[in-house]
């Protein structure tokens, strides 16, 4: 098989013409997995014949799966759709600035709603970087709450789920944006977690930002005790939202674009699946300054090696997928 890399798809209109056919689909899945030859993903022998009648090889060693094709081993597995509607699928996921819904992805697709929030997921999880790289630098350190406001609830479901004012009953999250990364742009680390006590936002400060950094919070107590290892400056926005270099602008603007997304696109979000979407915008947001055609040709190689099963998914099994 010939690889076109000269002719990969830069716009989303590309994209559909290019991956309207299977060759091309199997090709680029080729390139992205097997740069150096097709190997057989059971025992990793180079010895495989293609059959091209149906588009998968056979392993000539001898062992269980020797017929294998190019979604074993990738989030695509035993998906009965095939690349021609997986590889479109994610390039909309990521690219999309604020988001696809599931309802809009499945007409797009022609597949069912269920099969596009499962497709979605999927592409998600293969979105989940694990970098073990610190920030360093100036950081800044915020939270921020996730959930549906009480005045747009029906009454019933309002009573039921809002028991006190602030933040009760809404999902925390953390965010931590390191100002001019190692691109020259600003990343961001968010997760999903307990609550914005000190036990909780203290140590993710000091698990993901480098020891002598400058961090930057506000007035939160949660963030008190960080002196003893970083230049911690503190804006109290009951005074100011900017004293010089001290400010968590960044991160109040990354919170904006998420609940954009959330409260505009996906409309609710079960806190369960809350850190899928977290990391899909924070991908989209660490990778803004890519081309859409580079975001995908960089993110495409992510999805090799990762499985999420439907039953992972909504919690029925247990896996890493679901931590």
């Amino acid at each position: 098989m010939e690889t076109k890399t000269a002719d990969a798809p830069k716009t989303l209109l590309d994209a559909v013409r290019y991956f309207a056919a299977p060759d091309a689909c199997l090709d680029h899945m080729v390139e992205a997995r097997w740069p150096d030859g097709v190997t057989c993903p059971t025992c990793g022998s180079r010895d495989v014949s293609f059959i091209s009648t149906r588009r998968i090889w056979k392993c000539k060693e001898p062992h269980d799966h020797r017929q294998f094709s190019a979604k074993v081993g990738t989030i695509f597995e035993d998906s009965p759709l095939g690349l021609d509607k997986w590889l479109p699928t994610v390039w909309m996921v990521i690219n999309c600035k604020n988001g696809i819904s599931s309802y809009e992805l499945g007409r797009a697709l022609g597949v069912t709603q269920k099969s596009a929030w499962f497709m979605a997921h999927r592409v998600r999880y293969a979105l989940q970087t694990g970098s073990f790289m610190k920030m360093a630098g100036e950081v800044e350190a915020d939270e921020t709450f996730i959930g549906g406001k009480a005045r747009f609830m029906h009454k019933a479901k309002r009573a039921a789920k809002i028991r006190g004012t602030g933040g009760m009953d809404k999902s925390a999250v953390m965010g931590l944006l390191e100002r001019h990364g190692p691109d020259g742009h600003s990343r961001v680390k968010v997760k999903h977690v307990p609550n914005v006590r000190r036990k909780t936002l203290a140590p993710e400060v000091r698990a993901h930002v480098e020891l002598g950094a400058s961090v930057y919070t506000d007035a939160l107590n949660s963030y008190d005790g960080l002196a003893d290892a970083y230049t911690h400056g503190v804006i109290d926005h009951a005074e100011a939202y900017v004293k010089g270099r001290v400010h968590t602008n960044g991160m109040e603007n990354f919170w904006t674009l998420l609940k954009r997304a959330i409260k505009g696109t996906y409309v609710s979000v079960e806190p369960f699946h809350l850190f899928r979407y977290l990391d899909e915008e924070s991908f989209r947001f660490n990778t803004r300054k890519q081309t859409d055609g580079k975001r995908f040709a960089d993110i495409l190689p992510s999805v090799i090696g990762k499985r999420l099963t439907y039953d992972q998914l909504i919690g029925k099994k247990a896996g890493i997928a679901t931590a």
